[in-house]
């Protein structure tokens, strides 16, 4: 593994790249860009399934968010769906500058809200020839149907335009959770919902918690999530092959949903496998259920990408 950096505009991006075991920087290979979900980073489950890429012969990049973990960007903790997808964007053109990395072989995976962000960048990005996506979430769509933070579509924009001008007179940043700290929290919350429980269990104990991982979120953020459709165009736009990969034990997140309506509405070549008692955590990091979703993966990267080093470096 590698540290990288590479830039988003001005922001600073921090990334790490994985390489396979008999990486010789000589040939060219195939690439994968794996996209975290929200809340996350690097070292959790996108860098889980860019060192399994890797494992596959891919050189496979994981990044933080511009705004969030190792990466520059102010104000911070801004989770801003424009910003996310131009991330993407911006981890395909470091790519391009590698000489050890086949131009004409570079795919995309995407985790949770990293899979529409995933989607969103190849749209209109045709240097990426193949999109992998795990547990789905168009978190547009969720931020909508739940209202936001204040519960309600119209108080929560209302809310986020007030704070927005309180911090452009001078005024601290407001910092809300992503999730209850513990699962003590989200009992005495009443929160029963599998998902809910499943982002507690993953990102606030040591099954998936990681310092930069500091489940805060800059509460302003709202109103472009609200805003923000992961999969506005695909009928038109997404003409790249399409693989879709979520669990059968359903919350309230909308994984399965969501990966069931982008493989309806994707026009292209694609593929939808549900894996069998997984949930939308479990696909994060269980072995038993990642194992599947990436020998699916590995097929799917073959067919579409090739995992071959073909030819000496440029």
């Amino acid at each position: 593994m590698e540290r990288v950096t590479f830039k988003n505009g001005s922001v600073e991006v921090a990334g790490n790249i994985y390489f396979p075991a008999d990486f010789d920087k000589s040939k060219r290979y195939a690439a994968i860009v794996s996209v975290h979900p929200g809340s996350g980073v690097k070292e959790q489950t996108s860098g889980l399934y860019a060192r399994r890429m890797s494992e596959l012969g891919y050189v496979a990049i994981a990044f933080d968010a511009s705004h969030q973990g190792e990466s520059g960007g102010a104000p911070r903790f801004l989770e801003d769906p424009a910003v996310r997808v131009e991330d993407v964007r911006s981890a395909v053109d470091l790519l391009m500058t590698l000489g050890y990395v086949d131009e004409r072989r570079i795919g995309v995976l995407g985790v949770c809200a990293g899979g529409g962000y995933a989607v969103s960048a190849a749209l209109t990005d045709h240097r990426i020839r193949a999109v992998g996506v795990v547990s789905v979430i168009n978190i547009g769509r969720a931020y909508r149907e739940t209202g936001g933070p204040e519960g309600a579509v119209g108080r929560t924009l209302d809310a986020a335009a007030r704070q927005r001008t309180a911090e452009a007179r001078g005024e601290e940043p407001l910092i809300t959770p992503w999730t209850p700290d513990s699962g003590e929290e989200a009992v005495r919350a009443g929160l029963t919902d599998l998902d809910v429980l499943g982002a507690v269990d993953y990102y606030r104990t040591s099954r998936g918690a990681h310092p930069r991982s500091s489940n805060q979120f800059l509460f302003r953020g709202a109103a472009p999530l609200l805003g923000f459709d992961a999969f506005h165009l695909v009928e038109e736009l997404l003409t790249q092959p399409l693989q879709v990969i979520v669990g059968d034990r359903v919350g309230s997140f909308g994984s399965y949903r969501d990966g069931h309506e982008l493989f309806r509405r994707a026009p292209g070549p694609k593929d939808l496998q549900v894996i069998e008692g997984a949930s939308h955590y479990d696909l994060y990091d269980r072995p038993a259920y990642v194992d599947q979703a990436v020998e699916r993966l590995g097929v799917f990267y073959a067919e579409k990408l090739g995992a071959v080093v073909r030819g000496s470096a440029r």
